[in-house]
């Protein structure tokens, strides 16, 4: 079996606040391997975002990583250095964030940007750096690369400069791109271009992805694998056409029953009843259980996992209907 590029056993990130700890990331495990793309979804809240800063050490004080580790390239990442992992992001391991006008310098032209995020790691010339910055911007798409290089970020539309922020991540050919929700605040068409582009790139490249996302159509279009999250865990997981077309847990199914295009036109959108439980007051058992309508006293204690046929799930009741997904 070939070992995966990532491997991360047993996470909690928890977060110290008034009303007690609050549980983000409570006991997350999985691997990514050479290549592959994996989708971590669920609702706002479910611990998708801190998850993915956690694995390169972005957690914000007096939030920390309490257990667990995070392998890649023979190391534990978790409990290394701040100089040791500044070494490992944008080099090794890259993020791209939802808003690309909170990682971008509003001051500072884009060339400017591009080249600083290759000195961080490398020593170039200034004609090298303009000449490998132009190429990543062609790569994702940027129009007349060499002259908007120029340009400043406020100069770009919403969808190109998620593009640049896409390119800048691409800068270094990192093995792994972790990408929080990039495109949610994008129009269809721009979504459906870059979500291609981003496909493209991982087969060019070969290089492996965690895409964060709530948007379930979003993950089926663009991800091998899937990683459904609820109240800070993992509770179904495998590869994507399977969990979709025919998911074991009453949650995975409810984001489904959600979407709008499950729905006969004129009829009432369907929701989860109930909101996500306060991370710091979980419900004993299954967190699940109080919005689930399959729950039962047995729901009071926490579901093991069960495997089956590369899937995994946590519930005491889980499906086994096939679903028109």
């Amino acid at each position: 079996m070939t070992q995966p590029l990532l491997e991360v056993s047993g996470l909690k990130t928890h977060f110290p606040t008034a009303a007690g700890i609050a549980r983000a990331v409570d006991g997350v495990s999985f691997t990514l391997g050479r290549g592959e793309v994996l989708g971590l979804v669920g609702e706002s809240g479910s611990g998708k975002s801190v998850t993915g800063f956690s694995l390169i050490g972005l957690v914000d004080a007096p939030g920390r990583i309490v257990e667990g580790s995070v392998h890649y390239g023979g190391r534990d990442l978790v409990g290394l250095s701040t100089a040791a992992l500044r070494r490992i992001r944008g080099k090794e391991i890259a993020m791209v964030f939802q808003d690309p006008m909170m990682t971008l310098n509003p001051v500072l032209s884009i060339a400017t940007q591009m080249r600083l995020a290759i000195e961080a790691h490398e020593r170039v010339s200034k004609a090298a750096a303009r000449a490998r910055s132009v190429e990543v911007l062609a790569r994702v798409g940027i129009p007349a690369p060499e002259s908007r290089l120029d340009a400043y970020p406020h100069q770009f539309s919403g969808g190109m400069r998620q593009r640049v922020a896409i390119a800048i991540a691409l800068l270094h050919r990192p093995k792994i791109i972790i990408a929080d929700e990039p495109t949610t605040a994008l129009d269809v068409s721009i979504q459906a271009q870059i979500l291609a582009e981003m496909k493209a790139l991982v087969d060019e490249i070969g290089m492996a992805m965690i895409w964060i996302s709530h948007d379930l159509a979003t993950v089926s279009s663009i991800a091998d694998r899937i990683d459904v999250m609820y109240a800070g865990r993992i509770v179904e997981a495998g590869p994507v056409g399977a969990v979709l077309r025919s998911p074991r847990h009453p949650y995975t199914q409810g984001l489904l029953e959600s979407l709008p295009s499950r729905t006969v036109p004129g009829e009432e959108l369907r929701q989860i009843p109930g909101t996500t439980p306060s991370l710091t007051n979980l419900p004993n058992g299954c967190a699940f259980a109080p919005r689930c309508p399959r729950a039962d006293t047995k729901c009071q204690v926490m579901p093991v996992e069960s495997a089956a046929a590369e899937r995994t799930w946590r519930c005491h009741h889980p499906e086994t209907q096939r679903s028109a997904a």
